[in-house]
């Protein structure tokens, strides 16, 4: 019984050691099919670490320099949209005196038209045609330019003010002489110097310049206005407001038009 009991045991250690080697033989195989991902080393893991380490915080220091840059960017946006308006309001005074004194010069070179000549037939003209209005000696004078002062401006109130600069209401009285000016060279022009699509609008002009509230004055209708600054918008609204509140035009309504007149000083 003894003997067979140490066989036994014997057996058992002899399974025991098997089992371990196999264990220690898939070990190998196992290490021997990855080698790449093995580190032998843990001084590589340290280097790998510290490299990441380094990585990010040369990230860190890129991201804190664009962050120290964003408010010098915005000050150059600023100043860049501070020119910008500069220059469009310097464009919006000096284009349309241009444009007036052109129109002045061009409609004093041209010569007088001879006077119709009459025949046993009576008068050349058409009957749908009707004579321009009769033009002053010394030539029609331009439309006023009126501009309003810093202290026109800043004497409204503030509903009436609201975010309204001095630049672009002048520039609104610019954009009216324009108008004006357009208008009182339809009035002045015969049929053959204008384009077809102008002629009814002519038509129109010329009726309203011969009623009693218009009459020799200067004057756009609410369709002309069509910018560059003024606009049929709440911004130009307001605008017309002002200008109408400090006494630079006066409105009224002759059938479905909407009249506006420039006042003169």
């Amino acid at each position: 019984m003894a003997m067979n009991d140490a066989g036994s045991s014997l057996d058992s250690l002899i399974s025991s050691f098997n089992t371990r080697i196999s264990e220690l033989q898939e070990l190998v195989i196992g290490r021997n099919m990855y080698p790449a991902s093995s580190i032998t080393d843990l001084s590589a893991v340290d280097t790998s670490l510290k490299t990441m380490e380094l990585q990010i915080q040369a990230i860190k220091d890129r991201l804190r320099e664009e962050f120290e840059a964003i408010p010098k960017a915005k000050k150059l946006i600023e100043m860049s949209l501070r020119q910008q308006k500069k220059l469009q309001s310097m464009s919006s005074h000096v284009l349309p005196h241009r444009m007036i004194s052109l129109n002045l010069d061009a409609n004093k070179s041209v010569p007088p038209e001879a006077p119709n000549q009459q025949n046993e037939f009576g008068s050349l003209k058409t009957e749908n045609e009707p004579a321009p209005l009769p033009k002053e000696k010394k030539g029609r004078a331009p439309p006023p330019l009126w501009y309003i002062t810093a202290d026109e401006l800043n004497s409204l109130p503030t509903y009436m003010r609201g975010r309204l600069t001095l630049d672009k209401v002048n520039a609104a009285i610019n954009d009216m002489a324009t108008y004006a000016e357009s208008n009182a060279h339809l009035i002045g022009a015969s049929k053959k110097k204008l384009a077809e699509n102008l002629w009814e609008k002519a038509l129109q002009v010329r009726d309203i310049a011969m009623t009693e509230t218009v009459k020799g004055k200067h004057f756009f209708l609410e369709s002309d206005i069509k910018g560059p600054t003024l606009k049929l918008d709440n911004t130009g609204k307001a605008m017309l407001t002002v200008l109408r509140h400090l006494g630079r035009i006066s409105e009224t309504r002759i059938g479905p038009h909407r009249i506006l007149i420039l006042l003169k000083p």
